[in-house]
């Protein structure tokens, strides 16, 4: 009588479990079948997914290689040039934490930076970062195995204010060195960029700081290269780079020893005689662009020296200066001091000391 679930003879005959067993089965089945769309279903997703990401890749590079077409008709003088330096040419790395080949720096998504009487520059973005490719035809002073020794030697060079050489390439024709990419552009660039109304230029306190780096980086050259007339090269602002911070790297230096000295001659000391890179004691020029060009924020001439020269002497120094530049109120003693250094530097005589002890 307590026992209600008691069940067959004598009692009442027991339920039949086969309906219990294929719900069971049922449920089962079920949930295998939810399982197997569930993976199905993200390895669908997967497959579009990177099928997806296969197109864009091939959508980047043929709009890469249709962007780089440019690049490859400038680093090469004709199609033959160019088949000949991807076959057998290399670049040779002077900093061992980079690597990359020729091919993938001339097929890179390139950028026309400028051209000056050497050559030109080009801005090369590679997977690893951006680079500049300087390409030289007036590099022509020594053969292959000088060349290879000077920018070795140009490679060991460390100071914070040169900018380092990454690699170069060597051809008879044409000459290829490689720089990182300084996103901050040169002095030039923000001394003439044109700005909008309240937006601030240099002031006085970074163009300082500038002037100062300037001054090591040459220091350090002069004292690297003391038989070298103009370790410097070519100063000038659009030479003169600076980093994120504003600290000044100079670039283009201390390529006298390789490129064609006429060409060098007529490129930059046009006017002066007394300034030949072949003459045994250096014209006192370099700091006159950092110094007196960064003061006044004018481009350079050849009646600058002459012009700064005359209002120094009838103590109009006021117009001398940028009147646009900030940050002068107490700078002015220093601002005069250095303006004095830089007038030195404008001296043409050569009898006097070297530009090492004056800087």
């Amino acid at each position: 009588m307590g026992n209600l679930g008691l069940c067959g003879k004598p009692l009442a005959p027991c339920k039949s479990s086969k309906k219990k067993i294929l719900l069971i089965i049922a449920i089962v089945v079920v949930s295998i079948a939810a399982i197997l769309c569930t993976m199905v279903a993200i390895l669908f997703i997967r497959r579009r997914s990177a099928k997806s990401k296969q197109e864009a890749r091939a959508q980047k590079k043929l709009k890469a290689q249709h962007h780089t077409a440019a690049m490859e008709v400038q680093l090469t003088a004709d199609e033959d040039n160019y088949k000949k330096a991807e076959k057998g040419g290399e670049l040779y790395f002077v900093r061992k934490d980079r690597g990359f080949e020729l091919e993938e720096l001339l097929r890179a998504p390139a950028e026309v930076l400028g051209s000056g009487s050497f050559g030109s520059s080009y801005k090369a973005g590679l997977l690893s970062g951006s680079m500049v490719v300087k390409r030289f035809r007036q590099i022509n002073q020594v053969g292959k195995e000088d060349f290879y020794d000077h920018m070795r030697r140009l490679g060991r060079l460390s100071h914070p204010n040169l900018l380092p050489l990454v690699a170069f390439y060597y051809r008879k024709e044409e000459k290829l060195l490689v720089h990182d990419f300084v996103a901050n552009g040169s002095l030039a660039s923000h001394l003439h960029v044109k700005r909008e109304p309240g937006q601030p230029g240099l002031d006085w306190p970074t163009r300082l700081m500038i002037i100062k780096g300037v001054s090591r980086g040459l220091g350090y050259l002069y004292k690297e290269f003391p038989g070298l007339t103009v370790p410097h090269g070519h100063l000038k602002s659009s030479n003169v780079l600076l980093d994120h911070n504003f600290n000044p790297l100079i670039a283009e230096y201390a390529l006298i020893p390789v490129i064609n000295r006429d060409h060098a001659k007529s490129s930059w000391w046009p006017t002066s005689p007394q300034s030949s890179p072949t003459r045994n004691k250096p014209r006192k020029r370099p700091m006159k662009i950092p110094a007196n060009y960064l003061q006044q924020g004018k481009r350079a001439n050849a009646d600058l020296a002459a012009w700064v020269n005359s209002v120094v002497r009838e103590e109009w120094t006021g117009e001398v200066f940028d009147k646009n530049m900030k940050g002068t109120k107490n700078g002015e003693g220093e601002m005069l001091k250095l303006l004095k250094i830089g007038m030195c530097c404008c001296e043409s005589s050569v009898e006097e000391d070297g530009i090492g002890e004056k800087l």
